[in-house]
């Protein structure tokens, strides 16, 4: 049980301190921990730490990860999330009023599965607020004269 709950906590700082601490915010980290998990299997995989820790361990450790990540985020004030998805969005290589529009249709992908229903509509209403708010500068920013 002991050497259990050191691979865990191993694979945890080895998740945060290589991969997500050099990313950049709430929705960065977002972002990447929903890639990790395939569609089809709706499993998490993580090649390089699954090689060092077994791919089961390591599927629960980041499902869990996501969960806190997601909660996290929701717990930030709205305009901290708004500046945070800014900048991811900026972040990504196209236009910032293309990734707004690619954010509409993909970022809801990004909620955990086993995250609660309450939670889903708060992301879900906030992230609507947020890209309205965003498209919104888009649209009313005028160049530099």
């Amino acid at each position: 049980m002991f050497e259990q709950i050191q691979a865990y906590q191993q694979i945890l700082f080895d998740l945060t301190a290589n991969y997500l601490e050099p990313l950049h915010g709430a929705y960065q980290r977002l972002a990447y921990l929903a890639a990790l998990r395939e569609a089809k299997s709706g499993k998490y995989v993580h090649e390089g730490l699954s090689r060092v820790y077994g791919a089961g361990v390591v599927d629960q450790v980041i499902a869990e990860c996501h969960e806190e990540v997601f909660e996290r985020l929701l717990e930030m004030p709205l305009n901290a999330q708004g500046e945070d998805l800014r900048i991811h969005l900026e972040s990504l290589p196209g236009t910032f009023e293309g990734n707004v529009i690619l954010c509409r249709e993909t970022c809801k992908d990004w909620i955990p599965p086993q995250a609660p229903s309450y939670f889903r509509e708060l992301y879900g209403s906030n992230l609507d607020v947020l890209l309205e708010l965003l498209q919104g500068d888009t649209s009313t920013a005028r160049p530099n004269s």
